[in-house]
C-alpha cells in the first residue's frame, strides 16, 4: 500500500496527501467518504466547500421536520461537473466539516512552515 501523510479526519472520512519516494505531494487532496474518493486541488477542495455551503443554505427545510435531517437525501454538487453526489444533511454536515477541517489544516500548515517561519 501507498504512504499518506493525514490532513484531517472525522467519523465520516478523511483527507490526505499521497507520498512518493518519502515526499508528499502536495499538489492535491485525496479526499475520501462514502465509498467515494475525489483527488482536488486545494482550489477545488475550496470550490466544493463553497457548494456544500450553497447546498446547505438551500436545503434548510429539516427545522420544523420530525425526522430532523434523517428522511431525504439532497443533491450535492462537486467540482468535477459531471458528479452530483446524494447525501442527507446529516452526511452533508459531515463532509462540511471534512472540508474545512482540511482546509484549516492545510491553511495553518501553510502560514506555520511558510509565511509565519522566522
Amino acid at each position: 500500500m501507498r504512504e499518506i501523510e493525514q490532513i484531517y479526519h472525522n467519523n465520516f472520512g478523511i483527507a490526505f496527501y499521497w507520498k512518493q519516494n518519502n515526499q508528499i505531494i502536495l499538489d492535491k487532496v485525496q479526499l475520501v467518504f462514502k465509498e467515494t474518493g475525489f483527488y482536488f486541488t486545494v482550489p477545488e477542495l475550496n470550490h466544493f466547500c463553497d457548494l456544500i455551503e450553497d447546498s446547505m443554505i438551500e436545503n434548510t427545510c429539516c427545522e420544523n421536520c420530525e425526522m430532523k435531517y434523517s428522511c431525504h437525501k439532497f443533491l450535492l454538487k462537486t467540482p468535477c461537473s459531471s458528479i452530483d453526489l446524494a447525501v442527507s444533511m446529516t452526511e452533508l454536515k459531515s463532509i462540511k466539516d471534512l472540508v474545512e477541517g482540511s482546509l484549516f489544516k492545510i491553511e495553518l500548515d501553510e502560514y506555520i512552515f511558510g509565511s509565519g517561519l522566522n
